[in-house]
């Protein structure tokens, strides 16, 4: 089962928030993750294979968002690849996560 966290508030560090509540949920899914978030009006986007407690705790500390959507995948369907990791993009506008 995959585990989804998202934020949307005042804070501008909204990327290590979802870091962290993925590395909460990481039981959920542990095959890859990622996570997305609008800066300077665009869409940004880190995914990985691994697990997401080995991201270091710093590494999203310059990200400077209020808005962001994490996903970590446990595969049941595709391979375990960064390009099955979510979240998937529409024309560069739209990020998804999804369960199942």
């Amino acid at each position: 089962m995959c585990g989804i966290f998202g934020y949307v508030g005042k804070r501008d560090n909204a990327a290590t928030l979802v870091v962290d509540g993925l590395k909460k949920l990481e039981y959920r899914g542990y095959d890859s993750w990622g996570v997305s978030w609008r800066e300077n009006g665009e869409l940004k986007v880190c995914k990985s294979i691994g697990k997401i407690s080995e991201v270091a705790e710093d590494e999203f500390s310059d990200v400077n968002s209020s808005l962001a959507i994490g996903h970590s995948r446990w595969a049941t369907h595709g391979g375990v690849t960064k390009t099955n990791a979510h979240p998937h993009f529409s024309g560069g506008r739209v990020a998804l996560v999804h369960n199942g």
